[in-house]
């Protein structure tokens, strides 16, 4: 936030070298925390914390915490033009970490901000997916990297509008990244006539903004916003305490009174969606709802999702059942591990596909649900959907889901576990069917955080199973809105899904489910 040190250095020393400067509180930070304790404290000491938990109930919304973070930048931008001691003709921009990301941001975006150094974000997607992976909710643009759009491409959008990326070696976002990206956007300058007007500093230091970096940014500052190009020197100064820079009177802008949570403008966004798309929905066929689905969610067509290939790997017998290993690897190349479970009398050529959240030998015990279905002649294919059992990663239990990198990697990519999930159940379903006669019949089991998944597979692909059971109702995803600390849920939620549907619309489509 503003009272951190490095925001301070970097203010005092443009102001002592004749610029002005505004810095301000970004949600989650400083003065704008967006979950507090019973005592008004801020319960997450981590701005990315809340950014994240504040990310879920966005992209159910068609929105995410970039959202609010740009929208804030833009009424600063608005505020300092509205300034008579301003020229607007003359705004900077300059940020490090989260702020060298709104920077980014802003400077693509906002043709006022004349001059711009970003500070600390700016590198490849394929570096940084490769290396890392993503990172905070606000660096991840639904769909991003599917649509074409790296990093480079915000200092192209503003080009030939004079911009300094600032970094350092030992940054956790990569170096050779930063690199790439300026060469391509030296080049590009260099076309434009303009190659003076993107230049590039790399500190030794780690993640941070130094005094060297602090120093070349004000100069950058200098020299296209007063047109003076000189050395400048970071005097000496002290720095205040972060409560002596407090603009509440308790630190705190959610303890004012009528002060509203950006968690409250997710729901609020929700519930007029809601109401908006009531009516379209009631008015639509079936027909037309699954394509709405569809649409919002990207979940393909049976006819355009191939069968997952199976490859038997031996058996086991337990009880007089058998218990086949099995791979199933669907067409994008992921291995789902299964275990079928085989009776001595097969009661008619029909299966169960078992999903279950916790993994496929959840419920495999002796005597448990699985022997069950087994006992009264039901082949059991219990299948690992990607994410759980086998191919799970460690740490489930965490506030954001152990699989959050993995979850906004294929954000940026324009899906969600959702569809991926829904896709591997329908391809299970496939592999199935064509391991029998044209006459094979499939139940759907599904349990935990399987079930949401597997509805959006049954709703709109009814016909492939002859039955559907649910060991819970799906929640809204209202319900994911109306708590500012939602857990283990970037899995569930879908970008804009309300805006067309929620859960509970789902259920009728399926035409045959039950919960127990």
């Amino acid at each position: 936030g503003k009272g951190a040190e490095y925001n301070q250095r970097m203010a005092i020393s443009l102001a002592k070298h004749g610029i002005a400067a505004m810095c301000y509180d970004p949600i989650g930070q400083g003065e704008r925390s967006q979950i507090l304790t019973e005592d008004g404290s801020a319960k997450y000491s981590a701005s990315t914390t809340e950014h994240f938990l504040v990310g879920v109930g966005s992209i159910l919304v068609g929105r995410g915490t970039a959202t609010y973070r740009i929208v804030d930048g833009l009424r600063g931008i608005d505020y300092l033009c509205g300034r008579e001691d301003i020229d607007a003709a003359r705004i900077g921009c300059t940020g490090c970490s989260g702020g060298g990301t709104l920077t980014s941001y802003l400077m693509a975006l906002d043709e006022r901000v004349a001059c711009a150094a970003p500070s600390c974000y700016l590198t490849t997607f394929e570096q940084l997916l490769t290396q890392l992976g993503p990172q905070d909710s606000e660096q991840n643009i639904f769909g991003q990297v599917a649509f074409g759009m790296d990093h480079a491409d915000y200092v192209l959008m503003r080009a030939p509008r004079p911009t300094l990326i600032c970094s350092t070696t030992r940054d956790f976002f990569p170096i050779a990244g930063t690199w790439d990206a300026f060469r391509q956007a030296k080049r590009f300058y260099g076309r434009l006539g303009f190659p003076e007007r993107v230049d590039l500093v790399e500190i030794d230091s780690t993640h941070g903004v130094p005094q060297p970096s602090r120093e070349a940014m004000v100069r950058w500052m200098r020299r296209w916003l007063l047109n003076r190009d000189e050395a400048v020197t970071e005097p000496d100064f002290d720095v205040f305490r972060p409560e002596q820079l407090w603009c509440t009177p308790d630190g705190e802008v959610l303890r004012l009174e009528g002060e509203r949570s950006v968690f409250d403008l997710n729901l609020a966004e929700a519930e007029r969606l809601s109401e908006a798309r009531q009516s379209k929905w009631n008015a639509a066929t079936d027909t037309q709802r699954r394509e709405a689905v569809r649409q919002v969610t990207g979940i393909r067509p049976l006819d355009e999702l191939p069968a997952a290939t199976i490859e038997e790997l031996g058996s086991i017998e337990r009880d007089g059942v058998r218990i086949d290993k099995l791979l199933l690897t669907t067409d994008d190349g992921m291995i789902l591990p299964t275990l079928r479970f085989v009776p001595k009398q097969p009661q008619g050529e029909s299966s169960v596909l078992y999903l279950h959240g916790d993994g496929k030998a959840a419920d495999a015990g002796r005597n448990g649900p699985i022997a069950r279905l087994v006992q009264a002649g039901q082949t059991v294919w219990a299948v690992d959907l990607r994410g759980f059992g086998e191919t799970a990663v460690d740490g489930k239990n965490d506030l954001l889901g152990s699989d959050w990198k993995e979850f906004y990697t294929a954000y940026l990519l324009g899906k969600s576990f959702v569809r991926m999930r829904a896709e591997d159940a329908l391809a299970a379903q496939r592999a199935i069917v064509g391991k029998a006669s044209s006459t094979q019949t499939v139940a759907l089991v599904a349990k935990g955080d399987a079930v949401i998944p597997a509805l959006h597979a049954a709703a709109l692909e009814p016909q492939c199973f002859a039955s559907v059971e649910f060991d819970r109702e799906p929640l809204s995803w209202m319900e994911i809105l109306r708590t500012n600390e939602p857990r283990n849920e970037f899995q569930n939620v879908v970008h804009n899904s309300l805006a067309v549907y929620d859960l509970p619309d789902l259920m009728p489509l399926t035409k045959a489910a039950k919960q127990d």
